[in-house]
């Protein structure tokens, strides 16, 4: 034997520690000499981070223009006008509908809703120009008759574009926006009549690449040209074109040129970011924290390379937060219809918000925990005599109601073999109104389970409920086991026993059974004893499935069987009958 004060003794059941030495990354080999670091913004006063973001943005969807050009197949008339018409649908009120200085299909798509009178009085539409004369005229004659219309104008400000693309100066570049300016006003005193509505936007390319002296610069020399006053507004827009830093640093490049542009109250300033990073939402709503006033973007993340910033994400995480983004998102799955078939491409089913999968739980934890909060809302708002919807949600796993974006609650739990009884009875819950007992669940989730480990896959809520009856629940469909009740008629003698007499098919002959006790289910189960049947009852539960004098009622009885415990379930409209459903149910299955 081992001494217990010797070294040995200290040594059993030890292990070698996990460090952090045996834990340290090792160097990836990967040629990152060739990559520089993000500019960080000196502004140690910065107000951002303690902002919070109470009320919607204006938005501006894009779909129609950077969407659009990123397309393997662009969309086609049809398509872009469906794509219009879900934008106004869901409350847009600025959209950028073209580049049709790039060709005549977007030419003709501008006239196109314009002509036939396709664009709401309140929204205003959007076209996107090069500062070159040509394009500007062409951009500025698509407009003619728009009631409400702004050119967009943009030109690459970043030293990479100024060395490689134009080899031109600061000057240069400067001189090419402000000229660019002038041409915008002057064609669009020319061509446009007093029915316009006329408004400007700059971009200066690619702002998160520009010096922020000299971005700050080229805006100014834009509005010494357009005199932005009250009522005059301008757009400056500051793209993203390619993310390039964090979230946090993008803020800080918000906020310093929120603080050092002048006029800034006559100043629209516009978010444009893409998502290289992956971050681009989380840049966004820095941005817009950091004083920016406006988002462009496009459905679900269209756009170049990895796309614009999503503006579904952004508008349902402000509603997830008690924020309304003032679109609206209350069908969902058209709206993820619709962007599929104008973009011919699929949403992700892990898409946030839309994606088929994102409000479904197949972990059995998970799914334990969404039964358990919708048992909880439904407790609470009866408590305080509200319905569920009128009290804040609170269901683990689910930031918000899918039934607000128009999902039913089918697919909220789907079973496979990662579930747990949890989620299987939540199937049962919220497709057949039956509220199994925990130890009940318990019993099948482990008959589910056997089903899933040895055919694999999903079970669906269909196949639950075939199983559940196969189980539980014989019909003349599919009977099975040794009793069938057909009728029973209970009575109460002058002494407080109650009298039960049960006709039934039994072992597939008809049989009266008679027994008492002190209640109908005490008297079956005397009666069960004509058949050499001996139950001892256990526990019992039951509900009514429904309001109304013809609601059903569902009964579950667990019971000791010989040497078997298990449950038994009776629905009927009687309740009384369903009790004794609930033992004919276990008697049988206790013989199967």
């Amino acid at each position: 034997m081992t001494n217990p004060s010797s070294p040995a003794a200290h040594a059993v059941g030890r292990r070698t520690p996990i460090t952090a030495a045996t834990q340290r990354q090792r160097p990836s080999g990967m040629p990152i000499h060739k990559y520089g670091r993000y500019e960080a913004v000196d502004i140690p006063d910065r107000t951002w981070p303690d902002n919070r973001i109470t009320v919607a943005p204006r938005w501006l969807s894009t779909d129609l223009r950077d969407g659009n050009q990123a397309l393997i197949d662009p969309m086609s008339p049809a398509r872009k006008r469906e794509m219009f018409d879900l934008l106004v649908r869901m409350g847009y009120k600025e959209i950028e509908v073209g580049f049709p200085s790039s060709g005549q299909t977007d030419f003709d798509f501008v006239r196109s809703i314009i002509e036939e009178g396709a664009i709401p009085e309140d929204v205003t539409i959007s076209v996107l120009t090069q500062a070159r004369e040509e394009l500007i005229e062409r951009t500025v004659e698509s407009l003619r008759g728009a009631h409400s219309a702004t050119v967009h104008l943009y030109n690459a400000t970043a030293p990479v574009f100024r060395r490689v693309v134009f080899r031109g100066s600061k000057e240069q570049v400067k001189q090419i926006a402000v000229d660019g300016t002038r041409l915008v006003m002057e064609y669009a005193d020319k061509l446009l009549g007093d029915e316009t509505a006329f408004g400007y936007q700059y971009s200066p390319e690619i702002f998160t690449d520009t010096e922020l002296d000299f971005a700050l610069e080229v805006c100014e020399g834009v509005m010494d040209v357009w005199q932005p006053e009250e009522g005059r507004e301008i757009i400056l827009n500051l793209p993203a074109t390619v993310e390039r830093s964090t979230p946090s640093t993008h803020a800080d490049r918000f906020e310093w040129m929120s603080r050092n542009l002048s006029r800034r109250e006559h100043v629209c300033l516009s978010v444009h970011p893409h998502n290289d990073r992956g971050t681009a939402v989380a840049a966004a709503e820095l941005a817009i924290m950091a004083g920016a006033d406006r988002i462009e973007g496009c459905l679900f993340g269209q756009g170049e390379r990895t796309g614009n910033v999503d503006l579904v994400t952004l508008g349902m995480n402000l509603f997830s937060q008690g924020v309304d983004p003032q679109i609206d998102f209350s069908q969902i799955d058209e709206i993820r219809r619709t962007s599929e078939y104008c973009n011919q491409m699929e949403i992700h089913p892990r898409h946030p918000y839309a994606g088929d999968l994102v409000y479904t739980a197949f972990s059995g934890s998970h799914q334990d925990a969404i039964k358990k909060g919708f048992d909880a809302m439904e407790a609470q708002a009866a408590s305080v005599g509200k319905t569920v919807d009128e009290i804040e949600w609170a269901v683990p796993y689910l930031p918000i109601d899918p039934k607000d974006v128009g999902r039913s609650y089918e697919a909220v739990i789907r079973v496979n073999s990662q579930s747990g009884k949890g989620g299987i009875a939540y199937v049962l819950k919220n497709d057949h109104k039956l509220d199994l007992p925990r130890r009940m669940q318990i019993e099948f989730s482990r008959i589910i389970q056997e089903k899933t480990d040895s055919e694999g896959g999903e079970v669906t809520p269909a196949d639950i409920w075939d199983v559940f009856q196969d189980e539980y629940l014989p019909t003349p469909d599919n009977p099975w086991g040794r009793i069938s009740l057909r009728s029973a008629q209970n009575s109460t003698t002058s002494d407080g026993t109650d009298a039960l007499t049960v006709e039934a098919v039994v072992d597939g002959a008809d049989t009266v059974l008679t027994g008492s006790g002190n209640g109908p289910l005490a008297a079956f189960f005397d009666a069960l004893h004509a058949v050499d049947v001996d139950v001892r009852l256990l526990d019992y539960v039951e509900h009514t499935m429904s309001e109304g004098a013809g609601a059903q009622a569902a009964a579950y009885i667990e019971c000791a069987i010989g040497d078997k415990v298990l449950w038994g379930v009776g629905i009927d409209a009687n309740i009384v009958r369903a009790s004794i459903k609930a033992v004919v149910s276990a008697v049988n299955r206790s013989a199967r």
